[in-house]
């Protein structure tokens, strides 16, 4: 019987691909989960139990978090990166890693297929194709739901038909979870006006009482949480416990997909639209005008080329280098509240802030030139325009 490895997640598409790949395509399925931090141990044993249950041959759980983050969060948290200004690439970065990593146990195990689960609507399709077509274009790619031009609705009439019991109410919404947020999909991100209700998103309301917090970074990395210093994930996860018991980071992303339509999916993302705040906020006081006009062009086109599954590109380990050669005076704290569904930052302290006032306070002394300096310097700054003006005047 020929193998084949499924890139699994434990939700209603992953096990329909488990179900028909054995059962319709008769093939020796290996599933194998990605972690990037969307699983605690009581889950991904609930995650392996359930897929025995439906019939794998072999289950596996890889975690790359720490990979994760070196190769792609560190520099999404240096470029700013937010899609559309709104979106925090929560499960688009993670995707070209978990593609990754099934390719590897594919060539491990000697798999001649690998599959995944997603339609052929979305985003998903073309990052997990693009990857396996590239590291290993001798192994076929088999996408049932995408084949079969499968509604969800038809998937869970399969999988009934099946004998498989699942939580068909919860299956309406697909969601995927990872250390920098959980992407909700389904029924109202399928219209443009509906909001996803509060019971869609995973975490709730817990706490209403207002609290400060410290973020401690050192050249752009987050390397301390409230004067406690630890690696940059594990100050991630810990930001992301108490923040999302405020329901911070909620949002609806409406982009343009990939493949050319418009998506609209809902995020809850705490620790990750912090952390990237407080960090362009500290940039604001450290860093030069320039330095921050190319780092947002550049920042930009990483988000994207990332979203869109182009991480081999060359180009990418480029911006890379620019976006981490920009962070070596990106060191300081961050004061921030967090209250009930927002935060306020409230200031910095760096001692590369270039607020220093021996050269000026905004609005009120100047320290570093006269009053004729200030009068030459706006005339010869405005001369250009003058210039322009007085020359079509009639016009």
């Amino acid at each position: 019987m020929e193998k084949v490895v499924l890139a699994y997640s434990g939700g209603l598409d992953t096990s329909f691909c488990v179900k028909y790949l054995k059962n319709e395509l008769h093939l020796e399925v290996h599933s194998v989960l990605v972690n990037t931090g969307g699983f605690s141990a009581d889950e991904l044993e609930s995650v392996e139990k359930r897929a025995y249950e439906l019939g794998v041959f072999s289950h596996t759980s890889k975690n790359i978090l720490e990979e994760f983050y070196k190769k792609a969060i560190k520099y999404m948290v240096f470029g700013n990166v937010l899609k559309n200004n709104t979106y925090p690439l929560s499960v688009s970065a993670e995707r070209v890693f978990q593609a990754i990593e099934v390719v590897k146990y594919a060539k491990q195990i000697g798999a001649k297929y690998v599959a995944h689960g997603s339609t052929g609507a979305g985003n998903d399709q073309v990052r997990f194709d693009m990857i396996f077509q590239i590291l290993a274009p001798e192994i076929e790619i088999i996408t049932p739901i995408r084949d079969l031009k499968l509604s969800r609705q038809e998937e869970i009439e399969f999988l009934k038909n099946q004998g498989v019991d699942y939580s068909w109410e919860k299956a309406k919404y697909s969601i995927n979870k990872g250390i920098w947020g959980t992407s909700v999909g389904g029924v109202e991100t399928l219209t443009s006006h509906k909001a996803l209700p509060e019971s869609a998103y995973p975490s709730q309301l817990e706490k209403t009482v207002s609290v400060d917090v410290t973020l401690h970074f050192e050249k752009g990395e987050l390397v301390g949480f409230n004067n406690e210093f630890d690696s940059p994930v594990n100050n991630i996860l810990k930001l992301e416990e108490i923040a999302s018991k405020y329901a911070i980071g909620r949002d609806l992303h409406v982009g343009d997909t990939i493949i050319g339509i418009k998506g609209r999916v809902g995020f809850e993302a705490a620790a990750a639209l912090i952390t990237i705040k407080a960090h362009h906020t500290l940039e604001k006081h450290v860093l030069s005008k320039w330095q921050q006009y190319w780092k947002e062009q550049l920042g930009n086109w990483y988000g994207m080329l990332l979203h869109e599954g182009q991480y081999f590109d060359p180009v990418m380990r480029n911006i890379e280098a620019f976006l981490t050669d920009s962070q070596q005076t990106v060191s300081g704290e961050v004061f921030l509240t967090l209250k009930p569904y927002h935060f306020n930052i409230n200031g910095i302290e760096s001692k590369h802030d270039l607020m220093k006032s021996k050269f000026g306070e905004y609005g009120e002394t100047n320290k570093a030139w006269t009053a004729d300096d200030a009068k030459g310097f706006i005339k010869i700054v405005g001369n250009a325009t003058k210039i322009y003006h007085s020359v079509n005047s009639e016009l």
